[in-house]
């Protein structure tokens, strides 16, 4: 398998670890969205979170837990925001697991969220398709 997260991970590329252990990697993304951009990855392939299985994501989920209140208690950030994308139609560009940390400072200027069109359906017609029965 081809997997540049993989090959971060297994330490093949090199990586500017922010933190790491036995199921989870951290590290400073080298595309440079925004200033201490960073992506967390298991260190176990799965394509996203669909298939990720529960003590997986929990594991991934306590890493990127112990980083935000890194960057937020010692590092002068005020919050973070966390982005992931889960399949082809969610725009997803690399197909491991992967969940971006954007440190956070008020009036940075970053536009975290996308430009939204506006719901165009029925919210109790949404309801009823998205609820869990």
């Amino acid at each position: 398998m081809d997997c540049p997260f993989c090959r971060r991970a297994s330490g093949e590329t090199p990586t500017r670890v922010i933190y790491e252990n036995d199921h989870a990697l951290v590290f400073l993304s080298d595309r440079g969205f925004e200033d201490g951009h960073m992506v967390a990855v298991p260190k176990k392939h799965v394509e996203n979170i669909l298939d990720c299985d529960e003590a997986t994501l929990g594991h991934l989920m306590a890493a990127v837990k112990k980083v935000a209140n890194h960057i937020v208690d010692n590092c002068g950030y005020g919050g973070v925001n966390l982005i992931s994308a889960s399949g082809k139609a969610a725009d997803q560009s690399v197909f491991h697991f992967h969940i971006h940390l954007i440190p956070r400072k008020m009036g940075d200027g970053v536009e975290a969220w996308p430009p939204f069109a506006g719901a165009k359906c029925d919210a109790d017609e949404m309801f009823e398709t998205l609820r869990m029965k």
